[in-house]
């Protein structure tokens, strides 16, 4: 959420902002609502004196026999406090409407985030690897050694179109990459592991700003939890509510999780497969840090991600998203993009956003100053390390060899009882 000092302080450059976003100028519209909740509260606060003063007077005036001022000033006591409740009611209203207005505004991006509306906006910073070009490449499903073991047709019966049931070596695979990334942030980046519930209440969607924009995005419960798009959502939100002692920071967490989303706006868009789906894992990063460091530590971030890419030897590269295609939340995003030679492209497997104080408001997430003054909004990042079904895909797709068997990388193969590839049988050899 936006702080409001800010607006009122530059008004013009906040829509200039908003405009970078491709959204119309909401400074206006904002300072009213927060002028008339201003003068509702001043209001308030002068009736409640005027009231206090009164009632100071009541008793003495009582004790002098004085009925006509007596009554007079109980009469005027009544008054003002009705006057109290009255424009504390108002100013509620207009603080009611001036959240709302906040909460469906997006981020605002750092200069440095370049222009732009589209992905084909967006700024390639980085590339490792070089593409394969593997002659007459399959899609992960097309597989022969995969086909066995990604049964979308049996999913379809269980749950519907984009589900998958993984068996045998696939679903060990699955299963070694996701153990493979946990133990790497864990061992070697310093990250602590957490288990975080999949369900979570209203509270915990809107600190990390998927309500109220995006609830047709994520799934509900009949009972009213909701099922997590990502665990950003829970790792965030351990610190919502919380003053935090600065020593303590940064918080840095990963878990590794079942995700679920609706994929509402994205009818018709990647239906073969398994690179879009309604339930997913993911090993998730979250950095809660100091507004000073976040800009190192989404740096810092961004290594965490490629460090598993270049392990487990796939090509990618790194893109600055411009302004129209990042996401909600966020102040700069990263996204890395693997190789895919089955649909002979790059796709987006890693985005590592900076998001500043946006979500810190909107949980009220504080920490104390090493030197002592007011608390201040903790900074907050978060950034997939990584997308496990998609890394499943590029390691299959970029393992593929002529006669349908996958040979796996290096990386794996301790959690694969030391296999080494995937035979056109479907079996670990």
């Amino acid at each position: 959420m936006h702080d409001i000092r800010v607006i009122r302080n530059n008004p013009a450059a906040f829509d200039a902002a908003l405009a970078r976003r491709g959204l119309s100028s909401m400074s206006s519209s904002i300072l009213e609502i927060d002028s008339a909740r201003r003068t509702a509260i001043l209001a308030a606060e002068t009736a409640q004196a005027e009231q206090n003063k009164a009632s100071k007077s009541v008793g003495a005036t009582k004790a002098k026999g004085d009925e006509s001022e007596f009554e007079r000033l109980r009469a005027l006591v009544a008054e003002k406090k009705a006057e109290v409740a009255k424009m504390n009611a108002k100013a509620k209203v207009h603080d009611a409407a001036l959240v709302d207005l906040l909460m469906g505004l997006p981020n605002l991006g750092y200069d440095s985030v370049p222009d732009g509306e589209t992905e084909d906006d967006n700024v390639e910073i980085h590339r490792w690897g070089t593409p394969q070009k593997i002659e007459n490449a399959k899609e992960h499903f097309d597989i022969v050694g995969v086909k066995a073991g990604m049964d979308f047709e049996t999913a379809g019966r269980l749950s519907g179109s984009r589900f998958v049931v993984l068996r045998g070596a696939v679903a060990r695979i699955h299963r070694a990459l996701a153990q493979f990334m946990i133990d790497v942030h864990v061992d070697e980046h310093g990250l602590s592991e957490t288990n975080t519930p999949i369900l979570v209440r209203d509270e915990a969607m809107y600190g990390t700003n998927q309500l109220p924009k995006f609830s047709e995005d994520s799934y509900r419960t009949t009972n009213g939890w909701w099922l997590i798009p990502t665990s950003e959502v829970t790792l965030t939100n351990t610190v919502s509510g919380q003053t935090l002692e600065q020593n303590n920071l940064p918080i840095r967490l990963t878990a590794h999780t079942l995700c679920f989303r609706s994929e509402a706006g994205s009818a018709g868009k990647d239906t073969s497969g398994m690179l879009r789906q309604h339930q997913f894992e993911k090993v998730e990063m979250v950095s809660i840090t100091t507004p000073e460091a976040s800009l190192s530590e989404h740096d810092r971030m961004t290594e965490c991600a490629k460090a598993i890419l270049e392990k487990l030897g796939l090509t990618y590269r790194i893109v600055v998203l411009c302004m129209g295609d990042m996401g909600f939340g966020a102040r700069k995003t990263h996204d890395l993009e693997v190789w895919l030679p089955g649909q002979n492209k790059y796709r987006e497997i890693s985005s590592v956003s900076i998001c500043g104080d946006f979500q810190a408001r909107r949980m009220n997430a504080r920490f104390k100053p090493e030197g002592g003054g007011k608390p201040e909004f903790v900074h907050t990042l978060n950034g997939s390390g990584l997308a496990v079904g998609r890394a499943l895909i590029a390691v299959l797709e970029n393992g593929q060899q002529s006669d349908g068997s996958v040979i796996l990388p290096e990386v794996l193969h301790p959690y694969l009882g030391g296999k080494t590839h995937l035979s056109a049988a479907g079996y670990l050899a």
